[in-house]
């Protein structure tokens, strides 16, 4: 009798769930423990009383500005805080539209209190100021800070020249105007531009067209972005997903709502008092508007294509004469620091030293504006 092999059927236990772990959902009491954690700029927040009430008793223009200045930096924070929680609930490409329609913001206020009191010099250097602030001192900041954690780092060099090529665009937007206007005074002889003038009229309408035109193209840089070669940016997006909401959506909408309204006044007071400021301190106003106002928060990138032609339609429609004709100064200050910036992005690698030399650069242009003549 052959042996047949002895067969054993051992059960084998049901495989274990896989556990995925879910954060609790935020509830009324961490969401306001969060908010007064989120940084400690927050401490700035008991400028904003103060600043209301220096401007109400009527206190030295010098301190209402500085207080509504200080009281503006905690707020934006708050609000780009309430604004990503808010954004962090939605999906990928309403989240991203949001973020840029949020970033703009606190900018977009502070221009067009600035733009109704009619302080057009002021916004128009604040325009270019957080142009050049963005592309020299943040990302100087950010090569610097990046070689300090993690040495040799390299970024996705097609999305930094997209980004950049547009922002070369916005330059041309403003360097033609001026080289209309310097073009039209050597034919006639005259360097002299009043808001009468036929050239004026003319630079108006260009920079009405012009607007339009750029508006048109932020959409399309949009639809670049978000559609067509998300690619360029994915690395950037997966990391912003294993984000979670810290806030509940009430609460984000109460934020942003309260945030609004107290950079409204705040914005108010600080334009109100810039004539005061300049007068008795001897400033400038580009350099109020080109170094001091850009850096009240983080700068957003969409401030050349989107925030800047705004401005210029809104004033076309309330009837502020804003256009986009710069001085001569102010324009070389821009075409060169986009230059600097194309140059030293080549290889997508950074080092220390380029952030340096992105600072340098920037301080270079903070003094020859400080001493620049009104």
């Amino acid at each position: 009798m052959s042996s047949q092999p002895l067969i054993v059927s051992i059960p084998t236990p049901p495989s274990s769930p896989v556990l995925y772990y879910s954060p609790p959902s935020p509830t009324l009491c961490k969401s306001l423990k969060v908010i007064f954690a989120t940084s400690w700029i927050n401490v700035l927040l008991i400028f904003v009383p103060l600043g209301y009430i220096a401007f109400e008793l009527k206190w030295n223009t010098t301190w209402v500005f500085v207080l509504n200045f200080l009281a503006i930096i905690p707020l934006a924070i708050l609000f780009e805080f309430a604004a990503e929680s808010v954004s962090l609930r939605v999906g990928r490409v309403t989240g991203c539209l949001l973020n840029t329609t949020f970033s703009n913001t606190i900018e977009s206020i502070v221009f067009i209190v600035a733009l109704k009191e009619g302080q057009i010099r002021i916004v128009q250097a604040s325009i270019l100021g957080s142009i050049i602030s963005n592309l020299l001192l943040v990302l100087g900041m950010r090569f610097i800070a990046g070689e300090i954690y993690h040495r040799g780092q390299s970024f996705n060099v097609t999305a930094a020249q997209t980004a950049l090529s547009s922002m070369s665009l916005a330059c041309i937007s403003l360097i033609i105007p001026a080289a209309f206007i310097s073009f039209v005074s050597s034919v006639e002889n005259s360097d002299i531009i009043s808001n009468d003038d036929e050239k004026y009229k003319k630079i108006l309408n260009l920079s009405h067209g012009t607007a339009i035109i750029l508006l048109i193209t932020y959409i399309l840089y949009l639809l670049f972005h978000l559609k067509t070669h998300t690619h360029f940016y994915q690395a950037e997006e997966e990391n912003e997903n294993d984000e979670q909401p810290q806030l509940t959506l009430i609460v984000s909408l109460l934020l942003l709502a309260v945030v609004t309204v107290s950079v409204s006044f705040s914005a108010d007071y600080l334009a109100d008092s810039i004539e005061g400021i300049v007068e008795s301190h001897e400033l400038n106003k580009t350099f109020v508007g080109l170094i001091l106002i850009p850096n009240i928060k983080k700068i957003s990138e969409q401030i050349a294509l989107f925030v800047s032609p705004l401005l210029v339609i809104l004033g076309w429609i309330i009837g502020q004469q804003m256009t986009l004709f710069f001085h001569t100064f102010e324009t070389i200050i821009l075409f060169a620091s986009v230059m600097m910036t194309y140059y030293l992005i080549q290889g997508g690698e950074t080092h220390w030293l380029k952030g340096a030399i992105f600072l340098a650069t920037y301080v270079i242009i903070a003094l020859a504006t400080y001493f620049y003549p009104n």
